[in-house]
């Protein structure tokens, strides 16, 4: 189990209060890279600073969620999308000239980066169960397992011999909150902030992009089937927006849905069937474009004798205080943080 700062609920509620006070709509808060996967995870008193990347990633995959706890669910996405050929990118070598950024990104980009966005729209009312602080905690230690599993995999890999010289599977894991509630609203949030643009752009310094030369980095959505019938559907778009919602977004935007086959959504015939009537079709009756359709990707979700895991559940387990239920249904240091703060014991925390 990785070690938590002993301090992270005071900071996270502290770089909260600053970026409610912003006009920002968009913020990342916390930066975790790779190599806090190979040690205690961080420092023992201080979250570890937002670093934006050198260089603007390949892609920026964004696991947006409530977070309300993260559960192995979560990090199953997280951890398929890492794995998948087409997220992985080799490593740059530093050129060593001050036209070396310029020289590199002709090439390649850096390796992908997992972006956990909570959107806390809602921040003037008091969230429920769990406080967003408390969230943020969590999706802290969230990301140390995210790493940490990703980091095994690689040395797996590197046994084996099936691993690509030089490949990185996983750059960082950033932790953001937004005040966006709709996947456009967001996505066009991230890619005007310029954390993602490269501190290192031909030499200028951090803060200096604009939303315009963000588009080196394609954001990918990890998201449930469910969120694809939300998506598509026409009652979010009034006056029939659709098109001129969605139309930027797919620009440079790409969802991975995970099927999930139970009784609320069918089985993965259905499923994949749907996607199908929106190329046929069922999506510009919605309102939307057929070529949208090629933007979005389904891949396989948990297998047929695997549990089914969600929040409810988690939280359904801490209230029966079975905590071995709960080992199955979130990583341990999410389990130490919600038994440490006696969360999800009651309804009102």
């Amino acid at each position: 189990m990785a070690r938590l700062p002993s301090n992270l609920l005071a900071l996270f509620t502290q770089a909260l209060k600053s970026f409610e006070s912003s006009d920002s709509t968009f913020r990342v808060l916390c930066s975790l890279p790779s190599s806090c996967s190979t040690a205690a995870g961080a420092a023992e008193e201080d979250v570890l600073p937002a670093n934006p990347p050198r260089r603007p990633p390949k892609y920026i995959l964004v696991l947006d969620s409530s977070f309300n706890p993260p559960t192995l669910a979560h990090r199953r996405m997280a951890i398929s999308a890492l794995s998948d050929p087409r997220y992985k990118t080799k490593a740059l070598r530093d050129i060593g000239t001050e036209n070396s950024y310029e020289i590199g990104v002709a090439e390649t980009s850096a390796a992908s980066r997992v972006l956990l966005l909570l959107a806390i729209n809602n921040a003037d009312k008091a969230p429920k169960p769990a406080s967003f602080p408390h969230r943020l905690a969590m999706m802290y230690a969230f990301a140390q397992d995210i790493l940490a599993v990703s980091a095994e995999q690689r040395v797996a890999e590197n046994n084996s011999q099936s691993a690509l010289e030089g490949e990185i599977r996983c750059e960082a894991v950033d932790i953001a909150v937004t005040t966006q509630p709709y996947f456009h609203a967001k996505a066009e949030a991230i890619a005007a902030s310029d954390f993602y643009h490269g501190a290192n752009r031909l030499g200028q310094p951090e803060g200096s992009g604009s939303a315009g030369n963000a588009v080196n980095s394609e954001q990918v959505y990890l998201a449930g089937y469910d969120t694809l019938i939300r998506i598509f559907n026409p009652k979010y778009y009034p006056n029939n927006s659709m098109k001129a919602s969605l139309d930027p977004f797919f620009a440079h935007t790409r969802l991975r849905i995970t099927m999930r086959t139970d009784d609320d959504w069918g089985s993965a015939a259905e499923q994949i069937s749907y996607l199908d009537e929106l190329r046929n079709g069922k999506l510009e009756e919605a309102g939307g474009k057929v070529e949208w359709a090629d933007r979005v990707e389904l891949v396989q979700g948990r297998q047929e004798d695997e549990a089914i895991i969600s929040s409810t559940k988690v939280r359904d387990a801490v209230r029966r205080q079975d905590w071995e239920a709960l080992r199955v249904l979130v990583g341990e240091d999410v389990v130490f943080w919600i038994r440490e703060n006696n969360l999800y014991i009651n309804e009102d925390r």
